[in-house]
């Protein structure tokens, strides 16, 4: 049994959610015991890069910005990588690694989310490749660096982003998606027509309203075919379909899960000893995988954490295409479909505003040489209701 201090935090992931929340705790508490376990090496690397490792010819390597063994001793943290947890014990505040049992005071799932895989037919489905963290990456970067085409399943905002990165990298790219439009969770049409017309230019084909059905091996490579019976040859196929939550482990211990871990405006599970943050949770029924709630998620945990309970607090919050041929930034309600649109277009960009039936500005669309528009356009917006 470890338990290096009766007030140990022990956190579970070592992804941006956990290494942002050690770096808040630490700028509260120097002293503070952490012990993070992961299954990964624990290495410290921008994840947002992997939308553009092809362009910028980065490997897996090129992307740690610090060693495991470096963060932890930096931070002052007990890291344990290469470890998979086996189970939480909540009556006596354990949890089971292979073997070892871990005294914890309070404990932090960051177990991130996994990609999700349609179903797919064919002897070649088992080989689709997902890009979600550095590991994955790796598995895969040296036939990804021997591919010439690349099928892309999913065409929200990291299927794109991918897409058009391997198109400027001039890979031969297919783009699919069940939806009839590109990022249409973020979207309006008249914007997604714009940035369609922008990888069409690239050389991307666009598949939309389409489902991948079948991949079969052949000699010189991946025979596709779709349901609408169009069908093609490829080296690769590589999905972003959206992800999972891993919710595995809190759901064995008796933690409420819905689509992710059930959490309050304190990230506290139904067991207040035991919290979540990151791509695993699910704030007040939102599962917000994007960067800035997860930063002040980490800030809002870390107070709570070393004895100043705080609830999270989100503002409008500005999300960023990085597609580079047609970059966009927006914030708000930008899908609703009773929105009255103002748009004002130039051959530099695009500035598009929602307002609702009170005239109220409830989200905005900023593309190309506008998006300096977007901060000044993101005060006025009210602030995201949890």
């Amino acid at each position: 049994m470890i338990d290096g201090n009766e007030k140990c935090i022990v956190i579970i992931g070592s992804g941006f959610a956990a290494y942002q929340l050690v770096k808040s705790i630490r700028r509260a508490s120097q002293e503070q015991a952490i012990i993070v376990i992961t299954a990964g090496s624990g290495d410290d690397y921008v994840k947002p890069e992997l939308s553009h490792v092809f362009s910028k010819k980065l490997t897996a390597q090129d992307m740690v910005k610090q060693s495991g063994a470096d963060f932890a001793a930096e931070h002052n943290i007990t890291l344990m990588n290469n470890t998979y947890v086996d189970g939480i014990n909540r009556t006596e505040k354990t949890v089971s690694c292979q073997g070892i049992e871990i005294v914890y005071d309070n404990l932090v799932l960051a177990t991130g989310a996994q990609s999700f895989v349609p179903f797919v037919g064919g002897d070649a489905a088992k080989d689709i490749i997902t890009l979600n963290s550095l590991d994955e990456y790796q598995q895969s970067q040296e036939q990804l660096a021997k591919a010439k085409s690349v099928l892309v399943v999913g065409a929200g905002l990291v299927g794109t982003e991918i897409a058009m990165d391997l198109a400027i990298a001039d890979y031969k790219v297919i783009l699919s998606d069940r939806a009839d439009s590109l990022l249409p969770s973020l979207l309006p049409e008249f914007v997604s027509s714009q940035l369609y017309q922008t990888m069409r230019r690239q050389g991307v084909e666009l598949q939309l309203g389409n489902e991948l059905s079948c991949m079969t091996k052949t000699d010189t490579g991946i025979a596709v075919s779709f349901k609408n019976g169009h069908s093609t040859t490829v080296d690769s196929v590589l999905c972003a379909a959206g992800l999972k939550p891993n919710t595995a482990l809190a759901n064995d211990a008796g933690l409420v899960v819905n689509r992710g871990i059930v959490v309050d405006k304190q990230l506290s599970t139904n067991d207040p000893h035991i919290f979540a943050i990151g791509d695993c949770a699910e704030i007040d029924g939102k599962h917000l995988a994007f960067l800035q709630p997860i930063i002040l998620s980490a800030n809002a945990l870390a107070k709570t954490l070393t004895g100043m309970v705080t609830d999270v607090m989100f503002p409008a919050m500005l999300v960023k295409v990085k597609t580079p041929l047609y970059p966009i930034q927006l914030s708000g309600n930008t899908t609703a479909s009773d929105a009255n649109w103002q748009v004002e277009l130039t051959t530099s960009g695009m500035t598009a505003k929602a307002y609702d039936s009170d005239a109220q500005l409830i989200g905005f669309v900023v593309t190309q040489a506008n998006m300096p528009e977007a901060f000044k356009l993101l005060r006025l917006l009210p602030k995201l209701t949890i």
